[in-house]
């Protein structure tokens, strides 16, 4: 056979071979069965603003993050360093195998790695091993198979993702995270050169424990990027000289109980953007913290922000520290409280759209009985006719319990539903306490009762998730009582240290010390403030004026400099002085005095006035004269006699000393005597 022709059939046959191969290459790559692509990665929780609030760890406590938006100069780097052919090729770099095999047999020892990225991907999605060459031989296998699989955006994005940056850490952003405490969208080329060494020993060179390894590795990756014009001299020297993290950053978690909530609701759900602000969170977790610190032991504190025009709630504190000795897990946004004297301005707003006051209507604050119960001030005192603005301001009792009669517990019940809050009674019927606090609510609830006031009657129902449809409450007052109820609580002396401006605030304390509270409002935001022990017990001489108004101030002064001016008076408003008012509005009577004969007032016949008794321990004998039957008797302000029809009857003897007696008749009017029995 000539040998033109020989040449011919050999070439012929070399090709053959090399088509034989590569379809058996084609078919070996082909029938390869690739590990799982999509990992876990942690659930994400966001601000308004897209920052992270919380992340949650996946199993074995790991933290991976989705890559987001990433340095795209960082991406540059790590390709010229890792592999600069990772554009061109299809999974496999020989040349740079090739290199790395001479260097390896020219030195006695590995000098660099022939990997690309697309085989690191593959050994990272499978953990599978690198030193031998069965484990070399099944990366390149997966390496082929995935480039033709996944784009290279897609190959990158999963090495973004698994990359390891040192102890538990999976991911670009999770390395930025816990080494710089910031997102990967903007790095300095310093630490970008550490982001790309790490992954290639991330325990050996983990700057907190290996800090010469680590600065050794940076500064190699940054001399090796001068080399190859991806940085300049200046960006170099400037690079050299930054100091490295010595300690890892915790991963934020802000608003946890919060946090904690949305994540159980929808499990299935990886990424949640929330309404709330991550710097205003933070500012306020810590005067929170502050604040029960300074109450005294054991006390927890909660907080919410929220913008009553659009319902946003913009920071929810639920507790003085998630992981506090004061149980601090407990989520006291949501814990139901008595809300002490927190319900009175919704009960002065309810009176006045039914016509029974007006904020200059005078009201008796007098000893009252209904049935046994005998409602007192907080101090004690009687201050007799008072202006239903003053009464409020004042925070009295007795004027918001006779409202409470005249209106019916039950339609202050059905307010507090048509707000949007849900209130609970340990009993199944309400009585008149309920506006001294006798009813079950949380500050979630009561912070959305102020912004429905807030909001001249009616308000938009709270919501935390960004993407939620703002919905309104029902209409639960007219504007002009809502008004009217806001300017009476603005007319209060502001709490020390707060934001300049008009500030519609109330505060409360419930029985036995227990809860102290302060919520309030401007023209735009409602803030509630709550401080107490998780576990209910008292908290000796702890006042909502005290405690809660000066937490309730300086909220309001990290929330902004200036408060937002306030609604003005709707046209309907009736600004006049009592004298002015229609007569039935002047003085506050109950609907029912006007079906009733006009009587006066009880009069105390007997004992009377600074009256000295010797008694002998026998009965003391009463003699009235006027009022409305039946009547009720208290001595030194507890009741000893009600439901008396007779106009001269005995009392138990209140025993020797000075004893105070008082006479209700059943509209409400007194008198009184002051004796002393020896």
């Amino acid at each position: 056979m000539p040998r033109p022709s020989r040449l011919l059939l050999a070439l012929v046959g070399a090709l053959y071979l090399t088509a034989l191969a590569r379809d058996g290459v084609d078919q070996w790559v082909g029938a390869t069965v690739l590990p799982p692509v999509l990992a876990e990665t942690s659930v994400e929780i966001r601000d308004r603003n897209g920052d992270l609030l919380r992340a949650f760890p996946v199993e074995d406590g790991i933290w991976r993050l989705q890559p987001g938006t990433v340095d795209p100069n960082f991406t540059s780097m790590l390709i010229r360093y890792e592999d600069k052919r990772f554009r061109s090729h299809h999974g496999v770099d020989l040349i740079a195998m090739l290199r790395a095999a001479g260097q390896s047999l020219w030195n006695g020892r590995k000098v660099s790695g022939g990997s690309t990225l697309t085989m690191q991907v593959a050994r990272l999605i499978e953990d599978g091993p690198t030193g031998r060459w069965s484990g070399k031989i099944r990366q390149v296998r997966v390496a082929l198979a995935l480039e033709r699989q996944l784009t290279k955006q897609q190959i990158l994005s999963l090495y973004l993702t698994h990359a390891p940056y040192g102890g538990n850490l999976e991911g670009i952003r999770a390395g930025t995270r816990a080494w710089f405490g910031k997102e990967a969208a903007r790095l300095t080329p310093a630490q970008a050169a550490l982001l790309v060494a790490l992954p290639q020993s991330p325990e050996a060179r983990r700057p907190d424990r290996q800090l010469h390894a680590a600065r050794e590795a940076r500064d190699r990756v940054l001399r090796r990027l001068e080399r190859h014009g991806v940085l300049t001299a200046a960006e170099t020297r400037a690079a050299l000289t930054e100091p490295l993290p010595d300690r890892m950053k915790p991963f934020p978690r802000l608003a946890p109980h919060l946090t904690d909530r949305v994540k159980r609701q929808t499990p299935e759900t990886s990424a949640f953007d929330l309404t709330l602000d991550a710097g205003l969170q933070a500012r306020l977790e810590a005067i929170v913290m502050q604040a029960a610190t300074r109450a005294g032991p054991r006390v927890s504190g909660a907080l919410i922000v929220a913008d009553h025009r659009s319902g946003e709630v913009l920071a929810s504190v639920g507790s003085a520290g998630y992981q506090d000795a004061r149980q601090g897990f407990v989520d006291m946004t949501q814990a139901l409280r008595s809300p002490g004297s927190t319900l009175k301005p919704l009960v002065y707003g309810l009176a006045f759209d039914q016509g029974l006051a007006h904020p200059e209507t005078l009201i008796s604050d007098s000893p009252v009985m209904y049935g046994r119960y005998a409602p007192r001030n907080f101090d004690g005192a009687f201050r007799g006719d008072v202006r239903v603005r003053d009464a409020l301001q004042l925070s009295l009792n007795i004027p918001v319990v006779r409202l409470t009669n005249a209106l019916g517990p039950a339609r202050i019940m059905v307010a507090l539903r048509l707000a949007g809050s849900e209130p609970r009674l340990n009993g199944g019927t309400p009585g008149l306490a309920i506006s001294l606090g006798g009813v079950g609510l949380s500050l979630h609830d009561l912070v959305q009762i102020y912004a429905a006031l807030a909001g001249g009657g009616q308000g938009p129902i709270l919501h935390h998730d960004a993407l939620g449809d703002t919905l309104q409450t029902p209409r639960v007052m007219s504007e002009t009582s809502a008004w009217q109820v806001a300017d009476i609580l603005a007319g209060l002396s502001p709490p020390a240290g707060g934001a300049t401006g008009a500030l519609a605030y109330k505060t409360g304390t419930s029985y036995g010390h227990r809860d102290a509270w302060a919520i309030g409002f401007d023209g735009q935001h409602v803030i509630g403030v709550w401080l107490g022990r998780a576990d209910g017990t008292p908290v000796p001489g702890a006042f909502g004026g005290d405690l809660a108004a000066p937490l309730l101030a300086e909220a309001f002064s990290l929330l902004k400099p200036a408060l937002t001016p306030l609604r003005p008076p709707p046209p309907s408003t009736l600004l006049v002085g009592a004298a002015q008012l229609p007569q039935p509005l002047q003085r506050f009577r109950p609907r029912t005095a006007a079906f009733q004969n006009d009587h006066s007032a009880p009069n105390l016949l007997f004992p009377p006035e600074s009256a000295v008794l010797e008694t002998l321990g026998a009965p003391l004998t009463v003699k009235l004269r006027g009022g409305v039957a039946p009547f009720s008797v208290l001595a030194d302000g507890v009741p000893v006699l009600t439901g008396q029809r007779q106009r001269e009857f005995e009392i138990p003897n209140p025993g020797a000393g000075f004893t105070s007696l008082v006479v209700v008749d059943s509209q409400g009017q007194s008198d009184r005597a002051a004796i002393r029995i020896d």
